[in-house]
């Protein structure tokens, strides 16, 4: 079951860039991605260790604390809760993005002689069903629901390839061998699909067996990168170099097969926005006297969030800029820099020259 879990937090909408990240850097840079989920692997079970150095530790934050101080707790709760944030307005993006290709014509009347365009209409749509599932207590629900992610990563990559193969678009693009100019983007985008470290601490405080962590880690690791590589590959043979930031959004929208991929991308992000926010909305929380209604905090913040997030998604609507900017300044950073660094400080291994020590420089 945390295996499952934890499968879940790895494939989510970083799946559907991964072709565009391939296009970017060219087929070499798969060797990149191969080389972020060893690093990632690796600062995971960094993240173990730090763990079994304290029982008190339960989060991400207290590794950061442990440390190095009260600073370092800060350092990695921003860098969480930013990544959080921008993950979850990158939602908002691809919901407008999807749901633009499928109903390209339609724009929305808000007023005597002012419309809002597909895109823009789409998001504040989305958004507007989004908001009853940040009023919830008890996020049980969309849990079990957004855990169907797993399945829906998998229904979307048949689908690829099954528009590919019959569907007269084929395998036929040659693609590049190396695009240097593009690297940096492939790079951010690939790291993007390996941000889940954040959960890692929740998750082993629950297992029972915790030495088993570890082949967990594996499993999904391998199963992950399967999926992530063979999307990229299967999209830039159909694509190449035309391939746009969302495989979905080149897949030809009369097909059935099209729309049973966009229509399977749509779910993840509505039941799942709620879970990305709600640890920002807790961490708001505590900063208000207890006083306050929590029911009516929460709310309030809650409803505050979305609407900033609306704005954010208005204001940047590129689904691939804003993944390789969390990809390359959060994801790296919260994932495999951060990890390193709180080991090498609670372990002490800085202090003589051993494997780990040249594992985590060349990291």
């Amino acid at each position: 079951m945390i295996s499952f879990f934890l499968l879940t937090n790895f494939l989510g909408v970083g799946i559907l860039s991964t072709p565009y990240a391939l296009a970017s850097g060219g087929w070499l840079s798969l060797i990149l991605l191969f080389a972020i989920a060893t690093a990632a692997f690796f600062s995971g079970l960094l993240i173990q260790r730090c763990m079994d150095s304290d029982s008190n530790i339960r989060t991400y934050p207290d590794i950061g604390e442990l440390a190095f101080g009260k600073k370092g707790r800060l350092i990695v709760s921003v860098f969480m809760y930013i990544e959080l944030y921008l993950v979850a307005t990158g939602f908002l993006i691809l919901e407008g993005d999807n749901l633009q290709k499928l109903f390209p014509n339609v724009e929305f009347e808000v007023g005597e002689g002012l419309t809002i365009g597909g895109k823009r209409g789409f998001i504040i749509l989305v958004s507007l069903i989004i908001l009853p599932t940040v009023w919830l207590d008890n996020l049980s629900l969309l849990s079990y629901v957004s855990a169907s992610g797993v399945l829906a990563s998998g229904i979307t990559l048949g689908s690829i390839i099954w528009t590919g193969a019959f569907e007269g678009i084929g395998f036929q693009q040659k693609g590049t061998l190396v695009n240097w100019d593009g690297m940096l983007t492939a790079i951010s985008l690939y790291a993007f699909c390996y941000c889940a470290h954040p959960v890692f601490p929740t998750l082993y405080t629950s297992m029972k067996k915790k030495h088993q962590f570890s082949n967990v880690l594996v499993v999904c690791f391998i199963l992950c990168t399967i999926t992530y590589a063979s999307t990229a590959i299967f999209g830039y043979l159909m694509f190449g170099p035309q391939i746009q930031s969302l495989v979905t959004l080149n897949l030809p929208a009369s097909k059935i097969s099209s729309k049973v991929a966009i229509y399977t991308t749509l779910v993840n992000p509505i039941t799942k926005y709620a879970l990305m926010v709600t640890p920002i909305v807790n961490a708001i929380k505590t900063r208000f006297p207890c006083c306050y209604n929590p029911g009516f905090l929460s709310i309030f913040i809650g409803t505050n969030l979305l609407i900033s997030t609306v704005f954010v998604a208005l204001a940047i609507p590129f689904f691939g800029s804003l993944m390789s900017l969390v990809g390359a300044l959060l994801s790296i950073t919260a994932s495999v820099i951060l990890p390193c660094l709180c080991y090498l400080k609670i372990s002490g291994i800085y202090r003589r020259f051993n494997g780990q020590l040249v594992g985590i420089c060349l990291i």
